[in-house]
């Protein structure tokens, strides 16, 4: 689909602004409220699939510009991807480009929570009470408690379809777990747990 004009001038202001190479801009729809991004600098492009809210798809390519902003990290440096650093640029974006203070850190924060720690450590107005009221409604939560529905076993691995799992419990074991499970000497062992509200 086309691209909105506005967004297409956001670009080219921001990237002028910042005295960096203007990145391609490509744009679709989605269905559903928010919107999403993704930077590819290698690539040099930014792609976003855009909501129906439009404040939201302003902070969707504002925060993919800070991503484009953001230096490049030098090899063997591990860089925090939505660090301080990151935010440091995104949240003087959003303010210098027309979003509210209360807008970011509502939308920001529905995607990634750390944003409000990083967001009161740079004293975004509002930040402090939004990190203050996260934290209080993750401790108003009701409790878990934990009971063993396998008991501890040893890991044998087999295909089911796609997917590599324990025989005993049935578990889809991926990824690093995998990997590490697979070159291990010794046998591994796990243990299947569950949780209800206390």
């Amino acid at each position: 689909m086309t691209t909105p004009a506005w967004a297409t001038e956001l670009v080219a202001m921001v990237s002028a602004d910042a005295r960096v190479a203007q990145p391609q801009l490509s744009w679709r729809r989605r269905s559903g409220d928010h919107s999403t991004g993704v930077t590819r600098r290698h690539d040099g492009m930014i792609a976003v699939r855009a909501g129906t809210d439009e404040v939201d798809q302003r902070l969707t390519l504002l925060h993919e510009l800070a991503h484009w902003l953001s230096p490049v990290p030098r090899p063997g440096r591990r860089v925090v991807h939505h660090g301080r650093a990151f935010y440091e640029v995104a949240f003087e974006l959003y303010r210098r480009h027309g979003l509210a203070d209360a807008d970011a850190l509502r939308l920001e924060s529905a995607r990634y929570r750390s944003s409000l720690r990083h967001a009161a450590a740079l004293g975004v107005p509002g930040a402090v009470a939004a990190l203050a009221a996260h934290r209080s409604s993750i401790r108003a939560r009701p409790r878990r408690r934990w009971r063993i529905l396998v008991p501890e076993h040893r890991i044998v691995l087999e295909r089911d379809g796609r997917w590599t799992v324990c025989v005993t419990c049935r578990q889809r074991v991926i990824g690093i777990n995998l990997a590490r499970i697979r070159r291990s000497r010794r046998p591994v062992r796990h243990v299947l747990m569950t949780a209800a509200a206390s």
